[in-house]
């Protein structure tokens, strides 16, 4: 099977798999929010597919786990932030592992673009809830929203650790499957 093509359906099966992960177990939080395991296909994405395909793969399975959850009024903002997640921890990624030092483990590897990823999910709902609020309120001035969004921080620390943490247990795994192992860079 051509290449091109593996990789086409290989992003389909993450999108739908990050969906799938983000909607099968949800915990709610005080924010109106909830908790869920589809970072870790959202960073999985990134790392498997690579920083373009890996974006859209998330961006496109957590726009519809919204979509599908009820929560349509995050699904555009949803696309962009785990989108962006993915690409920069895809990219990362790509870029530790082709430094011609002595190879390290890939362990270093996933915690580093997952955090710095991850870092970016936390930034992009926080910006997101604060001008939500803001316009709610009646003001649109960041500091009108921004109380009410930092509740959210924490839930969203966890679950991008939740995403760190389930990145690392499924890497390896997924990594020795042979169409992926193609996909990766070594």
């Amino acid at each position: 099977m051509e290449k091109n093509l593996k990789k086409k359906i290989l992003a389909a099966l993450m999108a739908a798999l990050t969906c799938i992960a983000t909607m099968i177990l949800k915990l709610p939080t005080p924010t109106m929010g909830y908790i869920h395991i589809g970072d870790g296909m959202t960073l999985l994405c990134g790392f498997l597919l690579g920083p373009a395909a890996g974006a859209l793969a998330a961006g496109i399975g957590s726009m519809f786990a919204d979509i599908f959850s009820g929560y349509a009024a995050f699904a555009p903002a949803t696309f962009l932030i785990k989108a962006l997640t993915a690409g920069i921890a895809g990219l990362l990624f790509r870029l530790f592992k082709r430094r011609p030092k002595q190879p390290q483990p890939y362990q270093i590897f996933v915690i580093a673009s997952g955090l710095i990823g991850e870092t970016v999910m936390v930034t992009g709902y926080f910006l997101y809830e604060t001008a939500i609020a803001a316009f709610a309120a009646g003001r649109l001035t960041p500091a009108a929203g921004a109380a009410s969004a930092a509740a959210g921080v924490p839930f969203n620390l966890v679950q991008g650790l939740a995403g760190i943490l389930i990145s690392l247990l499924l890497f390896p795994i997924l990594s020795k499957v042979p169409d992926i192992k193609e996909q990766l860079l070594y």
